[in-house]
């Protein structure tokens, strides 16, 4: 699986970095870092990080390809 998370929407509300933390990572306060392609492990943790996301900027699997960004 693959993930996109549109930085520009992102508020640093940090709920991925709770949810799926060996894929999401935050520099400082607020800088959002994040592997693109999600271990086999951690997509459960990944959906649910992207479900819980209050502005919805994690995109994942077909919706990257679809220019979502």
């Amino acid at each position: 699986m693959q993930i996109v998370v549109d930085l520009t929407r992102c508020q640093g509300y940090a709920q991925c970095v709770f949810l799926a933390p060996e894929v999401f990572h935050l520099h400082g306060e607020e800088a959002l870092l994040y592997d693109p392609a999600v271990p086999e492990g951690q997509v459960e943790r990944v959906r649910e990080a992207a479900a819980a996301c209050p502005v919805q900027a994690i995109l994942l699997g077909e919706e990257v390809g679809s220019g979502g960004r």
